[in-house]
């Protein structure tokens, strides 16, 4: 007995050594967490950044440098990078004032977090962006949601169509921008196409949403030129409605590379757990919650969750894992977890290296259900605690989003996947883009919408704005570069992507505290 027990231990080391040397990395970073929110595009959150409104009664935000004036009398920031946005001081600037859209940008205060969702449509976005006039968002992406009435959810701000061009400040969105005051942030990273959660989330992890097939109660819109354009969902998941469509994605994932290699991860998701299981070991999942919407939303949203589209990485039955020893290597629970899960390990020291985390739905910042107060209270709890373990110093955090909602953003992306399906409306009727190469596959048509990304690391340049073009799937280059993965393949993005590297300085590292402790609730520095 004590033999074998001798060579378990030594079974035990042997495969806890090789995996370390397997995720032997590039860089500084061995633990890399993505924050995967809901729907905004960059000048919804970014428009005026850093400059705040600072409204009687709302958080104030006060960017970190200096007023100075240059020779000409313009007030400028000493050492604060200006961004590509709707305005250099916050009050004046040519698309505040004489905007192309029907409707001319506005501010909103924090007493307005709770918004409708608008048009986020494939086809819909490409319309709003009219050729790269962008010129045509309140006719073609504004939204009047009937579920999203001031009856419906409490303290709803619905200005009709018009709400399209609505964007919050650092009063608002305080939190998001005091990380981009101490660390990384880019003003020209886009959603790798057009269209809502499902190809952004499908983009993330794999870099291709073709491959697509349409397995139950089969919407055609859903699909065009084989790739997936709309919201269906995941054809390996008990939690999706019986009457939904429902979608299967062939070809490989960041969690095939990662498996290959001998990394660990997980993508961690609110709601993952099931609250039931029935007889036959079917997961219901449940769980919900109401944030400041004031409506009850189930945590768990299977559209968002992309690796269950994939046979290969599904967990169907959302299956829990044997131990929290296990999270984030290959058991049962297939590396697909609930965001409680995520924790256990992160308190065990049991951190993969690679997380993806979904927030719970009314945290996810998705309009219509969630906000941008519930949406920070998620982020800066995540953070804090990043920021004060031991793992800290090899950290690096990204923060990017699915979609752009259909908000309002006054940048026009490089095209560099024409596209030309009955779907494809950017250049003319069947049209996005220009010619496209031999053999490429269609429906793909990006670059999309302009988003924000953040990174956030010991590592990260400070006070830093990137200007180089990126992508959703820059994210998915960076975690191939970094474990040495090799590419995805098949005409994916990854190829192309630009890199997140400018954003660091490995060269160099950052003196003195590189933690920035925020209040989940104001978003201000504790």
């Amino acid at each position: 007995m004590k033999s074998a027990s001798i060579l378990n231990i030594a079974v035990l080391a042997a495969g806890i050594c090789s995996t370390i040397s397997a995720q032997s990395t590039k860089s500084p970073i061995r633990h890399v967490v993505v924050i995967f929110q809901e729907n905004v595009s960059f000048d919804h959150y970014f428009a005026t950044y850093p400059w705040a409104a600072n409204a009687p009664g709302e958080p104030p935000f006060n960017p970190r440098s200096d007023l100075i004036f240059s020779q000409q009398g313009a007030l400028r920031l000493r050492g604060t990078p200006s961004v590509n946005g709707l305005s250099t001081d916050g009050v004046t600037g040519v698309l505040l004032t004489n905007n192309p859209n029907s409707v001319a940008p506005f501010r909103l205060s924090r007493a307005e977090a709770v918004t409708c969702d608008q048009d986020h449509d494939y086809t819909d976005e490409q319309k709003a962006f009219n050729g790269g006039l962008m010129n045509k968002f309140v006719e073609e992406t504004g939204s009047s949601d009937p579920h999203c009435e001031p009856n419906v959810l409490k303290s709803v701000t619905d200005r009709g169509p018009s709400q399209v061009m609505g964007y919050y400040d650092g009063n608002s969105v305080t939190a998001l921008w005091n990380y981009a005051q101490h660390y990384a942030m880019s003003d020209n990273s886009y959603s790798t196409g057009f269209g809502p959660s499902t190809p952004g989330a499908i983009n993330l992890i794999s870099g291709n949403t073709h491959g697509a097939t349409l397995v139950k109660n089969p919407d055609e819109s859903d699909i065009a030129g084989g790739s997936v354009i709309n919201d269906g969902r995941p054809a390996f998941d008990d939690c999706v409605p019986s009457s939904t469509t429902t979608i299967s994605m062939t070809g490989t994932n960041v969690g095939d590379l990662l498996n290959a290699a001998s990394v660990t991860w997980g993508w961690f998701q609110g709601g993952f757990k099931p609250q039931t299981v029935t007889a036959d070991g079917t997961a219901v999942c449940s769980a919900a919650h109401a944030g400041l919407p004031g409506e009850k939303k189930l945590d768990y949203i299977p559209h968002h969750e992309p690796f269950q589209y994939y046979l290969q990485t599904a967990n169907p039955h959302h299956v829990a894992p044997t131990s929290v020893g296990m999270i984030g290597r290959t058991d049962q629970a297939n590396h697909q977890y609930d965001m409680s899960d995520w924790w256990n390990a992160l308190n065990a020291g049991n951190l993969p290296a690679v997380s993806y985390l979904k927030a719970p739905g009314y945290q996810d910042g998705h309009p219509g259900y969630s906000d941008p107060i519930d949406e920070q209270t998620f982020i800066v709890g995540v953070v804090n605690a990043l920021m004060q373990r031991p793992s800290w110093n090899d950290t690096a955090i990204v923060i990017l989003y699915d979609d752009s909602d259909g908000w309002y953003d006054h940048v026009m992306p490089p095209i560099v996947s024409p596209s030309a399906t009955s779907a494809d409306a950017l250049s003319g009727t069947g049209v996005c883009g220009g010619t496209l190469a031999s053999g490429a596959f269609q429906g793909r048509c990006g670059y999309g919408p302009r988003q924000p990304l953040l990174v956030i690391s010991p590592w990260a340049r400070e006070n830093y704005v990137d200007h180089s073009i990126t992508d959703q799937s820059s994210v998915l280059r960076f975690i191939e570069d970094n474990w040495n993965l090799g590419r995805i393949g098949n005409q994916s993005f990854d190829a192309i992507a630009g890199s997140l590297w400018p954003m660091f300085d490995f060269d160099t590292p950052r003196l003195g505290n590189t933690t920035l402790i925020l209040d989940p609730s104001t978003g201000q520095q504790r």
